[in-house]
This record gives C-alpha cells, sequence and structure tokens, in this order.
C-alpha cells in the first residue's frame, strides 16, 4: 500500500505542480514568441444559440459597442431550433447588414450549426463566441493582430470570471480558473495551447475543419486540428470576455460532467490524438487526460493512508479529511466570507470538479451521452 500511495500521490501532484514546473522551464528555455502587429482583415464572428432570449440582446449590444471596422466585419448567427423568443429578437437584428441568421427549425446540435456557419463566412478569419459572455470592446482587434504572425493559425482570448467593474473573482472556480489561465499562458509561450477558450477565439478560415456531430468540446477539436497542420494555437490574456463566476453549484457541476465527458469523446472521434500524428501528445495527456485520473489517485491516496501504518501516513491522513472537511464547509456556504472562505471555497471547488471527472467515467463506460448547451461558462474551464 505504501506504493500505491507514492505512485497516487506522485500522479497527482505532477497533474498540478510538475506539468506546470516543465512548461515554466520548456518556456524559459526556448520561448515562443508571436510577431503580432497591426492587421485588419475581412472578418466573420460566429454565434450559434438556443433559447438565449434572456442574454441575446446584450450580446448583441455587445457586437455593435466592438472596436473594429464595420466594413470588414460580418457577424453569422445560427439559431438551432430555438423555441423561446430567440428567433424573434433575431429577426429585429437582420436590418444589420453585418449580421446573417440562419434559422433551423429543428435543433440539431451545436456541431452542426458551427459547420453550417463555417461554409457560410467570408471572413480569413473566423471567431468564435457564445451569447452569455461579454467581450470587451478592443479584444478582437487585439486577438486578431496575432494572425499578423504567418505562423499563427488559432488565438484563444481570456474567459475573465467576475465583473468588469469590480475585477476577476477570486473564490472558488475563480482560483482554479487563475490556474488554468496560468498553465495556458506556459503552453503557449513553449509552443500552443491545447484548446481554446470557447467564449473567444479565432482561427484562420482555410484551416476550419467540420466538426463530427453531437461533438462536445469544438473549442479543442478545431485548434487541435490547426497544431495538427503545423501552425500554432497561442493564448492571448488581452483578449477578454467576461462572465459571471458562479452560476449555482448544480449548473456548475452538470457543465463540468459535460466538458470532461467531452475528453472522453475527443478519444473516440479523434484517436489521433493520442499518436505521434498530434505535435502536442504529451501536453494533450499531461493537460486533458491525467485529470481524468486524479479522482481515482485522490480515492487509493486516502485508501492507503487508511491502512498504511506509521506517523507520515497518518497524518497525511489526517491532512487529506482536513482537506475533504473543508469542502464540506464550502458545499453547505459556511465560512465563505475573508480569506479563510476563499481557502474553504477553492477546496470546494477542487473536490466538485474530481466528483465531476468520477461521473464522466461513469457516463463513458455506462455509453452515456452528455446534452449540448450552447451557452457555456464554467465548461470552459478545461478538465
Amino acid at each position: 500500500m505504501k506504493w500505491v500511495f507514492w505512485m497516487s500521490a506522485t500522479l497527482i501532484a505532477y497533474t498540478y505542480l510538475g506539468y506546470p514546473l516543465c512548461l515554466w522551464i520548456r518556456s524559459r528555455w526556448c520561448r515562443k514568441r508571436v510577431r503580432s502587429g497591426p492587421y485588419i482583415p475581412f472578418l466573420s464572428i460566429i454565434m450559434i444559440v438556443h433559447n438565449e432570449e434572456k442574454v441575446l440582446p446584450r450580446k448583441l449590444r455587445n457586437f455593435s459597442e466592438l472596436n473594429y471596422p464595420s466594413e470588414s466585419l460580418e457577424i453569422v448567427v445560427v439559431s438551432d431550433g430555438s423555441s423561446d423568443s430567440t428567433n424573434q429578437i433575431l429577426s429585429e437584428h437582420t436590418a444589420d447588414p453585418r449580421t446573417r441568421v440562419i434559422f433551423n427549425p429543428q435543433q440539431h446540435g451545436k456541431a452542426a450549426g458551427l459547420n453550417a456557419a463555417m461554409k457560410s463566412v467570408r471572413g480569413e478569419i473566423v471567431v468564435f463566441t457564445d451569447a452569455r459572455q461579454q467581450i470587451e470592446r478592443d479584444a478582437i482587434r487585439m486577438l486578431v493582430e496575432n494572425f499578423a504572425d504567418p505562423d499563427i493559425g488559432s488565438a484563444s482570448g481570456e474567459l475573465m470570471l467576475g465583473d468588469p467593474e469590480s475585477g476577476e473573482s477570486e473564490r472558488g472556480m475563480g482560483v482554479y480558473w487563475r490556474i488554468e489561465k496560468t498553465v495556458r499562458e506556459l503552453e503557449s509561450a513553449a509552443g500552443s495551447v491545447v484548446g481554446a477558450t470557447g467564449a473567444i477565439y479565432a482561427v484562420r478560415r482555410k484551416l476550419l475543419v467540420n466538426v463530427p456531430a453531437e461533438t462536445i468540446l469544438d473549442d479543442v477539436y478545431i485548434p487541435m486540428h490547426v497544431v495538427r497542420t503545423g501552425a500554432r494555437v497561442i493564448f492571448d490574456p488581452r483578449a477578454r470576455a467576461w462572465d459571471s463566476p458562479d452560476q449555482g453549484t448544480a449548473r456548475e457541476f452538470t457543465r463540468k460532467v459535460r466538458t470532461l465527458s467531452g475528453n472522453y469523446q475527443l478519444l473516440q472521434i479523434a484517436p489521433w490524438l493520442l499518436t505521434s500524428a498530434n505535435p502536442l501528445r504529451f501536453q494533450f495527456v499531461s493537460h486533458k487526460l491525467l485529470r481524468l485520473v486524479v479522482p481515482f489517485a485522490l480515492l487509493a491516496t486516502l485508501l492507503a493512508s487508511l491502512v498504511t501504518h506509521g506517523v507520515f501516513y497518518h497524518g497525511a491522513l489526517i491532512l487529506q479529511l482536513a482537506f475533504y472537511t473543508l469542502s464540506l464547509l464550502g458545499l453547505v456556504h459556511v465560512l465563505r466570507r475573508g480569506p479563510f472562505g476563499r481557502v474553504i471555497d477553492a477546496a470546494r471547488t477542487f473536490v466538485l470538479l474530481n466528483i465531476a471527472a468520477l461521473v464522466a467515467s461513469a457516463n463513458f463506460v455506462a455509453g452515456r451521452k452528455a446534452a449540448w448547451g450552447p451557452s457555456a461558462t464554467i465548461e470552459q474551464i478545461e478538465g
């Protein structure tokens, strides 16, 4: 059981500490810079919506406020079987010459909507976004500047969890997302990011590929194909979109299960990701797949600590139990204010994410599919 303890603990430590450290060393040893500069190509923005009446008017206003020449911009919105007032809201904006709407009477899924939109766009660069997030005024222009470098095939912006007025949240998911963004920055500096931020990312139109039906993580599938062509996928923290950090525990958990299920799905629809055809195979395994294994390693570490004799292992058991107790306090909303409250909230988030990974694993084994929802927030925080 000592071997079980140390192997499991090592896997956990590598996933959350060792891999970022490897990236940090690599980024310092052979940092790859981006030759960005002024660049204003014809741009297409794609957004797929389904029953988004609550957030759609605000998002359409957000589009009108973007600092990008109107003569060099088109917006393509696909309404995928919407049954609320989404279609009515979109119909009121068809008078805008920049906006084109595709109405699908039946819901075919986000992947089908993306494929339809990608076939119709004219832009040299295509930007993808979701309905709920608000894009900062200069974010698109900054994102597109990266394509002045011919080596860049895709550029991902940064999703900020919080309010533009008060700043980014420091609670639970906000803390976890900051760690995730640090990993993405290091991956970008070392070469390419594994996936993009679904709320705001751009791709050269000539590098786009059709997305298989029912694909959950199109924001990973498309960028990974870009990398396969030899182009880079980079992360630009200047290009920011904002969203609420807390959509409720149940909704947050459901979305995380869906995202983690998407990682399993990627192995089915793109098995080449685990072969030498994937230039980011090491990063993909370290960033995506090992996080699916961590919950099992956590259980193994806890069990090994429980049955192994020795002061060290007893101490490790007490620390683990204390950590899980803190997470329970977070679940029942006890002491969630102040510095200690942030620690509790971070513990809660970590435990929820790993429980979600267990559920995703069970869904994969049982063959259950995750439903598609077009407007993503926490699901963009890759597991």
